[in-house]
């Protein structure tokens, strides 16, 4: 159930932003006992060109943006690491 889930996010960040590197993490482990476990914890690490120029907040929104249809019932944490491929290089 898992793996469909994070090769979800995938496919969908992909569609979206069209990223240069992209990983997506399945951290429900780290959350047993806690509120929401098993209800889909995850990691996702993404460059894309079309962060270039938009704030953390603007990022994160568009990642939102493209996982919306899952919010409801495929995630319950997101926790989000966002890199226009020019910061890379520094």
């Amino acid at each position: 159930m898992t793996e469909a889930k994070v090769a979800q996010i995938h496919a969908l960040l992909t569609a979206a932003l069209a990223p240069e590197a992209l990983v997506v993490t399945d951290e429900g482990h780290k959350h047993a006992g806690h509120a929401g476990e098993g209800k889909g914890h995850f990691h996702v690490a993404i460059t894309a060109a079309a962060f270039a120029g938009q704030s953390p907040i603007k990022r994160h929104r568009m990642v939102y943006a493209a996982l919306e249809c899952m919010l409801p019932d495929g995630i319950h944490a997101l926790a989000i690491d966002a890199r226009a491929p020019e910061e890379l290089k520094k």
